[in-house]
């Protein structure tokens, strides 16, 4: 299990504590640098059957049949999900704002993880280990706040964090935008899967997850996130 503890300082120093609930604030590129590739770009298949359950935060909201492929699929399903993800926007912007994370990027998880909270039952998903908008998994967390409050939103932040953290130990010279997709990637099948850039998808939930995410975050930056 990749683990690691919620501190981004290693990306950079100067950032000071906010929060003892929160990771210091992260200083990373813009969703607008990060770039949608491999098996994601336009033309290939995307959000397509989950492959068997992956060692963290897997993916669990249900696939949703679209018509067309990549990024264009991505911003269909983001879009769908917008209504629901608009309730719970302060709370998004909130972290955000405390943590340096994008609230795009975090939607996109969101978004990804859940739909916006509905292919939730009572909270939960993923056979009941899953918890929250952003699936924190009770197996290797203690749950923090409600499963759609602001503190599991800061909770799921903290830990994307830490696995943006443990990418850029692991690759020092990629730049902010590829540690941060990287991260991403972690967020759902673990630091150690994490092997180059170009392959960073596999071997997490549907082989896409980084680059899903990463084209739902682009359409939620469009629309005032």
């Amino acid at each position: 299990m990749d683990q690691a503890e919620p501190n981004c300082q290693a990306l950079l120093p100067v950032l000071r504590l906010l929060s003892a609930l929160l990771c210091p604030r992260m200083e990373l590129c813009g969703v607008a640098e990060l770039t949608v590739m491999g098996a994601h770009a336009p033309g290939r298949p995307t959000d397509r059957a989950a492959l068997p359950w992956m060692p963290l935060l897997p993916a669990t909201a249900p696939r949703i049949s679209c018509p067309f492929a990549g990024v264009q699929a991505s911003a269909i399903i983001a879009e769908k999900d917008l209504r629901n993800m608009n309730k719970y926007k302060p709370k998004i912007l909130a972290v955000s704002k405390k943590s340096g994370i994008e609230a795009a990027v975090i939607a996109g998880i969101i978004s990804r993880e859940t739909h916006a909270g509905t292919a939730l039952r009572n909270g939960w998903g993923d056979r009941g280990n899953g918890f929250g908008l952003m699936q924190v998994d009770k197996r290797y967390h203690k749950l923090t706040g409600t499963w759609d409050s602001e503190a599991h939103i800061t909770q799921g932040t903290q830990i994307l964090c830490s696995m943006i953290n443990g990418i850029a130990k692991k690759f020092p010279r990629w730049t902010k935008a590829q540690q941060l997709k990287g991260g991403v990637s972690a967020y759902n099948a673990g630091i150690r899967n994490v092997q180059t850039y170009e392959g960073m998808d596999r071997g997490t939930t549907g082989d896409d997850y980084a680059n899903d995410v990463t084209a739902r975050a682009q359409f939620y930056k469009k629309h005032g996130y």
